[in-house]
């Protein structure tokens, strides 16, 4: 085994699955932690795959996945080796934070991610009338659907990139953390 598989294999792949509805900002958030910069973005039919690294040794590969109706009948086949889910609202679209809280629901209800962590984005907290962590934790509910796993909601702004720098450093802690929890678990049942 040359050293450069050495270092391969000691390098730490997680799985991050980006959901939330169309308009929420996904896209324009995985563009701006990748290259720090607002871009056009359209709408994703399908799914946007980016590998971006957290510190020495630990890539986090995000999955972001299209928000329309038609795609979030697929969400679920996503949530397979997930280890942390990166939930994005638009905090300033109050009529669809209902929409987006029983979509939420749904997907935690699902086997395949139980205590898998979440990090919701409060996106676009720029527009006025946007509503703080607060509110939207409230909304969400977010303490009696995430009572089982770490959670955390995080006011940001795909635009400015506010918030975005914490958000990651949030999404990277989580993951690792599970993603170890995961192994001992592997460990005991060998």
């Amino acid at each position: 085994m040359g050293l450069q598989n050495a270092k391969l294999s000691s390098l730490k792949r997680t799985n991050i699955l980006m959901l939330g509805l169309d308009s929420a900002g996904k896209s324009t958030l995985l563009y701006k932690f990748r290259y720090k910069d607002a871009f056009l973005t359209t709408p994703t039919i399908g799914f946007n795959v980016d590998m971006i690294e957290a510190g020495k040794d630990f890539t986090l590969t995000f999955w972001d996945v299209g928000g329309q109706k038609k795609m979030r009948e697929v969400w679920s086949d996503f949530l397979e080796g997930t280890d942390g889910l990166l939930y994005v609202v638009d905090s300033s679209d109050k009529r669809r934070l209902e929409e987006a809280r029983r979509e939420l629901e749904l997907i935690l209800k699902n086997e395949s991610i139980r205590n898998v962590p979440v990090v919701v984005l409060a996106n676009k907290q720029d527009l006025p009338g946007a509503l703080n962590a607060e509110e939207v934790t409230r909304r969400l509910r977010m303490k009696k659907h995430c009572s089982d796993r770490n959670w955390y909601v995080q006011p940001c702004c795909a635009i400015t990139g506010e918030g975005l720098a914490e958000a990651l450093q949030r999404v990277a802690t989580f993951a690792r953390q599970y993603s170890k929890s995961k192994e001992t678990f592997t460990t005991l049942k060998e």
